[in-house]
Protein backbone atom coordinates (compact mmCIF):
# COMPACT_ATOMS: atom_id res chain seq x y z
CA UNK A 1 0.00 0.00 0.00
CA UNK A 2 1.33 3.43 -0.95
CA UNK A 3 1.97 5.84 1.92
CA UNK A 4 1.33 9.58 1.55
CA UNK A 5 2.98 12.23 3.68
CA UNK A 6 2.91 16.02 3.83
CA UNK A 7 5.49 17.62 1.56
CA UNK A 8 5.46 14.90 -1.10
CA UNK A 9 4.80 15.58 -4.79
CA UNK A 10 1.56 14.46 -6.44
CA UNK A 11 -0.07 14.32 -9.87
CA UNK A 12 -3.82 14.04 -10.28
CA UNK A 13 -4.75 10.78 -12.02
CA UNK A 14 -8.45 11.49 -12.62
CA UNK A 15 -11.08 14.25 -12.63
CA UNK A 16 -11.22 17.61 -14.40
CA UNK A 17 -7.69 18.39 -13.18
CA UNK A 18 -6.22 15.15 -14.50
CA UNK A 19 -2.42 15.43 -14.97
CA UNK A 20 -2.28 18.56 -12.79
CA UNK A 21 0.71 18.58 -10.40
CA UNK A 22 0.49 19.48 -6.69
CA UNK A 23 2.29 19.21 -3.40
CA UNK A 24 0.67 17.33 -0.49
CA UNK A 25 -0.29 19.62 2.43
CA UNK A 26 -1.83 17.01 4.75
CA UNK A 27 -3.31 13.52 4.76
CA UNK A 28 -6.20 11.72 6.45
CA UNK A 29 -7.57 8.16 6.16
CA UNK A 30 -9.23 8.68 2.78
CA UNK A 31 -8.02 11.91 1.25
CA UNK A 32 -4.91 13.91 0.58
CA UNK A 33 -5.05 17.72 0.62
CA UNK A 34 -3.18 19.34 -2.25
CA UNK A 35 -1.83 22.81 -3.06
CA UNK A 36 -0.30 24.22 -6.24
CA UNK A 37 0.77 27.69 -5.08
CA UNK A 38 -1.68 29.41 -7.42
CA UNK A 39 -5.38 28.54 -7.22
CA UNK A 40 -5.04 25.93 -4.50
CA UNK A 41 -3.24 27.77 -1.71
CA UNK A 42 -2.30 26.61 1.80
CA UNK A 43 -5.53 28.13 3.12
CA UNK A 44 -7.67 26.58 0.39
CA UNK A 45 -6.27 23.13 -0.50
CA UNK A 46 -7.87 20.66 -2.89
CA UNK A 47 -9.23 17.42 -1.45
CA UNK A 48 -8.37 14.34 -3.52
CA UNK A 49 -8.82 10.62 -3.00
CA UNK A 50 -5.53 8.86 -2.33
CA UNK A 51 -5.81 6.55 -5.32
CA UNK A 52 -5.74 9.57 -7.64
CA UNK A 53 -2.26 10.71 -6.58
CA UNK A 54 0.30 9.42 -9.10
CA UNK A 55 3.36 11.59 -9.70
CA UNK A 56 4.80 10.97 -6.24
CA UNK A 57 4.67 7.22 -6.88
CA UNK A 58 6.35 7.60 -10.28
CA UNK A 59 9.05 9.84 -8.79
CA UNK A 60 9.76 7.34 -6.01
CA UNK A 61 9.97 4.43 -8.45
CA UNK A 62 12.26 6.31 -10.84
CA UNK A 63 14.51 7.21 -7.89
CA UNK A 64 14.88 3.57 -6.92
CA UNK A 65 15.70 2.69 -10.54
CA UNK A 66 18.28 5.46 -10.71
CA UNK A 67 20.05 4.40 -7.52
CA UNK A 68 20.26 0.81 -8.73
CA UNK A 69 22.03 2.16 -11.80
CA UNK A 70 24.38 4.29 -9.69
CA UNK A 71 25.28 1.18 -7.69
CA UNK A 72 26.50 -0.39 -10.93
CA UNK A 73 28.55 2.67 -11.88
CA UNK A 74 30.18 2.71 -8.43
CA UNK A 75 31.46 -0.85 -8.53
CA UNK A 76 32.52 -0.61 -12.17
CA UNK A 77 34.67 2.45 -11.41
CA UNK A 78 36.24 0.87 -8.32
CA UNK A 79 37.17 -2.44 -9.96
CA UNK A 80 38.63 -0.63 -12.97
CA UNK A 81 40.81 1.57 -10.75
CA UNK A 82 42.05 -1.37 -8.67
CA UNK A 83 42.85 -3.38 -11.78
CA UNK A 84 44.94 -0.49 -13.11
CA UNK A 85 46.68 0.18 -9.79
CA UNK A 86 47.25 -3.31 -8.39
CA UNK A 87 46.44 -5.74 -11.21
CA UNK A 88 43.60 -7.30 -9.19
CA UNK A 89 41.02 -9.12 -11.36
CA UNK A 90 37.62 -7.35 -11.37
CA UNK A 91 35.77 -10.34 -9.88
CA UNK A 92 37.94 -10.39 -6.74
CA UNK A 93 37.57 -6.65 -6.15
CA UNK A 94 33.82 -6.87 -6.72
CA UNK A 95 33.39 -9.66 -4.17
CA UNK A 96 35.36 -7.77 -1.50
CA UNK A 97 33.51 -4.51 -2.23
CA UNK A 98 30.08 -6.14 -1.97
CA UNK A 99 31.05 -8.01 1.20
CA UNK A 100 32.24 -4.83 2.95
CA UNK A 101 29.16 -2.93 1.79
CA UNK A 102 26.85 -5.70 3.02
CA UNK A 103 28.43 -5.72 6.49
CA UNK A 104 27.82 -1.98 6.83
CA UNK A 105 24.44 -1.41 5.15
CA UNK A 106 22.71 -4.40 6.73
CA UNK A 107 23.56 -3.08 10.20
CA UNK A 108 20.98 -0.73 11.64
CA UNK A 109 21.95 2.99 11.71
CA UNK A 110 25.53 2.27 10.57
CA UNK A 111 25.34 4.23 7.30
CA UNK A 112 25.43 7.79 8.66
CA UNK A 113 28.14 6.98 11.22
CA UNK A 114 30.48 5.73 8.49
CA UNK A 115 29.77 8.72 6.22
CA UNK A 116 30.51 11.18 9.04
CA UNK A 117 34.08 9.87 9.19
CA UNK A 118 34.88 8.97 5.58
CA UNK A 119 33.54 11.89 3.53
CA UNK A 120 35.40 14.86 5.12
CA UNK A 121 38.76 13.08 5.20
CA UNK A 122 38.68 11.88 1.60
CA UNK A 123 37.42 15.22 0.26
CA UNK A 124 40.26 17.18 1.90
CA UNK A 125 42.95 14.74 0.71
CA UNK A 126 41.66 14.68 -2.87
CA UNK A 127 41.34 18.46 -3.01
CA UNK A 128 44.87 18.97 -1.65
CA UNK A 129 46.41 16.65 -4.27
CA UNK A 130 44.54 18.29 -7.14
CA UNK A 131 45.60 21.78 -6.03
CA UNK A 132 49.21 20.57 -5.94
CA UNK A 133 48.91 19.26 -9.53
CA UNK A 134 47.31 22.49 -10.74
CA UNK A 135 50.06 24.62 -9.16
CA UNK A 136 52.70 22.31 -10.60
CA UNK A 137 51.23 22.85 -14.09
CA UNK A 138 50.17 26.48 -13.65
CA UNK A 139 51.77 27.47 -16.96
CA UNK A 140 49.43 25.15 -18.86
CA UNK A 141 46.21 26.47 -17.31
CA UNK A 142 45.49 29.23 -19.92
CA UNK A 143 45.72 26.68 -22.73
CA UNK A 144 43.47 24.31 -20.77
CA UNK A 145 40.76 26.97 -20.42
CA UNK A 146 41.09 27.78 -24.10
CA UNK A 147 40.47 24.13 -24.95
CA UNK A 148 37.50 23.96 -22.54
CA UNK A 149 35.76 26.94 -24.16
CA UNK A 150 36.58 25.76 -27.66
CA UNK A 151 34.99 22.36 -27.10
CA UNK A 152 32.21 23.61 -24.80
CA UNK A 153 30.79 25.77 -27.59
CA UNK A 154 31.14 22.95 -30.07
CA UNK A 155 33.51 24.51 -32.60
CA UNK A 156 35.28 21.23 -33.30
CA UNK A 157 32.15 19.11 -32.83
CA UNK A 158 30.04 21.32 -35.11
CA UNK A 159 32.52 20.75 -37.91
CA UNK A 160 32.57 17.00 -37.35
CA UNK A 161 28.80 16.75 -36.93
CA UNK A 162 28.98 15.40 -33.36
CA UNK A 163 27.78 18.46 -31.44
CA UNK A 164 24.40 16.93 -30.51
CA UNK A 165 25.97 13.76 -29.13
CA UNK A 166 28.53 15.75 -27.12
CA UNK A 167 25.80 18.04 -25.74
CA UNK A 168 23.61 15.11 -24.74
CA UNK A 169 26.44 13.28 -23.04
CA UNK A 170 27.46 16.46 -21.21
CA UNK A 171 23.94 16.98 -19.90
CA UNK A 172 23.68 13.38 -18.71
CA UNK A 173 27.05 13.36 -16.96
CA UNK A 174 26.48 16.82 -15.47
CA UNK A 175 23.12 15.81 -14.06
CA UNK A 176 24.61 12.57 -12.79
CA UNK A 177 27.34 14.53 -11.04
CA UNK A 178 25.48 17.24 -9.13
CA UNK A 179 21.85 16.06 -9.25
CA UNK A 180 20.64 19.65 -9.77
CA UNK A 181 16.95 19.55 -10.68
CA UNK A 182 16.52 15.79 -10.31
CA UNK A 183 15.04 15.97 -6.80
CA UNK A 184 17.24 13.23 -5.36
CA UNK A 185 19.28 15.29 -2.88
CA UNK A 186 16.14 16.60 -1.10
CA UNK A 187 15.49 13.01 -0.01
CA UNK A 188 18.37 13.58 2.41
CA UNK A 189 17.91 17.33 2.89
CA UNK A 190 14.35 16.82 4.11
CA UNK A 191 15.73 14.90 7.08
CA UNK A 192 18.05 17.75 8.11
CA UNK A 193 17.31 20.00 11.08
CA UNK A 194 17.25 23.68 10.12
CA UNK A 195 15.41 26.87 11.01
CA UNK A 196 13.66 27.38 7.67
CA UNK A 197 13.24 25.50 4.37
CA UNK A 198 15.19 28.32 2.71
CA UNK A 199 18.24 27.50 4.83
CA UNK A 200 18.08 23.89 3.68
CA UNK A 201 17.71 24.98 0.05
CA UNK A 202 20.72 27.29 0.19
CA UNK A 203 22.81 24.54 1.76
CA UNK A 204 21.83 22.18 -1.07
CA UNK A 205 22.77 24.85 -3.62
CA UNK A 206 26.19 25.08 -1.98
CA UNK A 207 26.53 21.32 -2.46
CA UNK A 208 26.04 21.71 -6.23
CA UNK A 209 28.70 24.45 -6.27
CA UNK A 210 31.25 22.36 -4.37
CA UNK A 211 30.63 19.27 -6.49
CA UNK A 212 30.66 20.96 -9.91
CA UNK A 213 32.86 24.03 -9.59
CA UNK A 214 35.38 22.62 -7.11
CA UNK A 215 35.66 18.81 -7.27
CA UNK A 216 34.74 18.24 -10.93
CA UNK A 217 36.82 21.21 -12.10
CA UNK A 218 39.84 19.92 -10.19
CA UNK A 219 39.42 16.50 -11.78
CA UNK A 220 39.12 18.09 -15.23
CA UNK A 221 42.35 20.00 -14.67
CA UNK A 222 44.17 16.79 -13.78
CA UNK A 223 43.17 15.20 -17.08
CA UNK A 224 43.49 18.25 -19.32
CA UNK A 225 46.98 19.17 -18.14
CA UNK A 226 48.25 15.73 -19.19
CA UNK A 227 49.59 15.42 -22.77
CA UNK A 228 46.93 14.34 -25.25
CA UNK A 229 48.93 11.31 -26.37
CA UNK A 230 48.81 10.02 -22.77
CA UNK A 231 45.02 10.08 -22.46
CA UNK A 232 43.90 9.71 -26.09
CA UNK A 233 41.32 6.97 -26.68
CA UNK A 234 40.76 6.31 -22.98
CA UNK A 235 37.66 6.75 -20.84
CA UNK A 236 36.49 6.37 -17.25
CA UNK A 237 39.08 5.31 -14.71
CA UNK A 238 41.65 4.47 -17.40
CA UNK A 239 41.60 8.12 -18.45
CA UNK A 240 41.95 9.57 -14.94
CA UNK A 241 44.58 7.12 -13.78
CA UNK A 242 46.67 7.60 -16.91
CA UNK A 243 46.68 11.34 -16.20
CA UNK A 244 47.59 10.74 -12.56
CA UNK A 245 50.43 8.43 -13.59
CA UNK A 246 51.81 11.24 -15.74
CA UNK A 247 51.59 13.78 -12.89
CA UNK A 248 52.59 11.70 -9.86
CA UNK A 249 53.86 8.37 -11.13
CA UNK A 250 52.60 5.11 -9.62
CA UNK A 251 51.70 6.93 -6.41
CA UNK A 252 49.05 8.85 -8.37
CA UNK A 253 47.49 5.67 -9.72
CA UNK A 254 47.32 4.10 -6.25
CA UNK A 255 46.06 7.33 -4.67
CA UNK A 256 43.19 7.54 -7.15
CA UNK A 257 42.30 3.88 -6.61
CA UNK A 258 42.10 4.30 -2.82
CA UNK A 259 40.37 7.70 -2.99
CA UNK A 260 37.89 6.49 -5.57
CA UNK A 261 37.09 3.50 -3.39
CA UNK A 262 36.24 5.86 -0.53
CA UNK A 263 34.30 8.28 -2.76
CA UNK A 264 32.36 5.48 -4.40
CA UNK A 265 31.72 3.59 -1.19
CA UNK A 266 30.39 6.68 0.56
CA UNK A 267 28.20 7.39 -2.49
CA UNK A 268 26.73 3.90 -2.25
CA UNK A 269 25.92 4.42 1.42
CA UNK A 270 24.46 7.83 0.60
CA UNK A 271 22.08 6.57 -2.09
CA UNK A 272 20.77 3.93 0.29
CA UNK A 273 19.95 6.75 2.69
CA UNK A 274 18.16 8.52 -0.19
CA UNK A 275 16.29 5.34 -1.06
CA UNK A 276 15.03 4.79 2.46
CA UNK A 277 12.33 7.48 2.24
CA UNK A 278 11.26 6.29 -1.23
CA UNK A 279 10.91 2.70 -0.09
CA UNK A 280 8.98 3.86 2.98
CA UNK A 281 6.68 5.95 0.77
CA UNK A 282 5.88 3.07 -1.57
CA UNK A 283 5.75 0.11 0.83
CA UNK A 284 5.85 1.46 4.38
CA UNK A 285 8.86 2.01 6.62
CA UNK A 286 9.22 -1.66 7.49
CA UNK A 287 12.46 -3.54 8.04
CA UNK A 288 11.67 -6.22 5.47
CA UNK A 289 11.14 -3.78 2.57
CA UNK A 290 14.16 -1.66 3.47
CA UNK A 291 16.32 -4.78 3.67
CA UNK A 292 15.03 -6.16 0.36
CA UNK A 293 16.02 -2.95 -1.43
CA UNK A 294 19.46 -3.02 0.20
CA UNK A 295 19.91 -6.57 -1.07
CA UNK A 296 18.81 -5.48 -4.56
CA UNK A 297 21.35 -2.62 -4.44
CA UNK A 298 24.08 -5.07 -3.39
CA UNK A 299 23.18 -7.33 -6.32
CA UNK A 300 23.43 -4.37 -8.69
CA UNK A 301 26.75 -3.46 -7.08
CA UNK A 302 28.02 -6.94 -7.95
CA UNK A 303 26.68 -6.82 -11.51
CA UNK A 304 28.29 -3.43 -12.15
CA UNK A 305 31.68 -4.77 -11.13
CA UNK A 306 31.72 -7.36 -13.91
CA UNK A 307 29.71 -5.52 -16.61
CA UNK A 308 30.96 -3.36 -19.50
CA UNK A 309 31.63 0.35 -18.82
CA UNK A 310 29.03 1.77 -21.21
CA UNK A 311 26.32 -0.64 -20.06
CA UNK A 312 26.42 0.32 -16.40
CA UNK A 313 25.52 3.97 -17.07
CA UNK A 314 22.30 3.20 -18.94
CA UNK A 315 20.08 2.26 -16.00
CA UNK A 316 21.19 5.27 -13.96
CA UNK A 317 20.61 7.60 -16.92
CA UNK A 318 17.06 6.31 -17.38
CA UNK A 319 16.20 6.68 -13.70
CA UNK A 320 17.67 10.14 -13.20
CA UNK A 321 16.10 11.32 -16.46
CA UNK A 322 12.64 10.27 -15.28
CA UNK A 323 13.21 11.86 -11.87
CA UNK A 324 14.17 15.15 -13.50
CA UNK A 325 11.08 15.15 -15.73
CA UNK A 326 8.73 14.63 -12.79
CA UNK A 327 10.59 17.03 -10.51
CA UNK A 328 10.95 19.88 -13.01
CA UNK A 329 7.18 20.16 -13.41
CA UNK A 330 6.73 20.54 -9.67
CA UNK A 331 9.55 23.09 -9.50
CA UNK A 332 7.72 25.18 -12.09
CA UNK A 333 4.47 25.06 -10.17
CA UNK A 334 6.03 25.88 -6.80
CA UNK A 335 8.54 28.43 -8.10
CA UNK A 336 6.37 31.35 -6.98
CA UNK A 337 6.18 30.09 -3.41
CA UNK A 338 9.91 29.38 -3.34
CA UNK A 339 10.78 32.91 -4.48
CA UNK A 340 8.39 34.40 -1.94
CA UNK A 341 9.97 32.35 0.84
CA UNK A 342 13.45 33.45 -0.30
CA UNK A 343 12.46 37.13 -0.29
CA UNK A 344 10.98 36.78 3.18
CA UNK A 345 14.14 35.04 4.39
CA UNK A 346 16.38 37.75 2.93
CA UNK A 347 14.28 40.51 4.50
CA UNK A 348 14.97 39.10 7.95
CA UNK A 349 18.76 39.20 7.49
Amino acid sequence: MVMYEAGMLARSKAGHDKAQMYIIKEVDDTYVYLVDGRIRTLGHPKKKKKKHVLIAVLFAISGLICWCGISQVISNSVVSSFENAFGIPPLYTTIVLVAIAAVIVLRKNATVKVLDVVVPVMAVCYFAITIFIILKNIGSIPAVFGRIFEEAFGLRQAVSGGFGAVLMNGIKRGLFSNEAGSGSAPCAAAAAECETPVSAGLTQALGVFVDTIVICSCTAMIMLTAPENIVAGKEGMDLLQSAMRYHLGEFGVIFIAVTLFLFSFSTFLGILFYARSNVAYLFGDKWIFQTLYKILALVMLFIGGIAAYTFVWDLGDVGIGLMTIFNTGILYLLGGQALSALKEFESTK
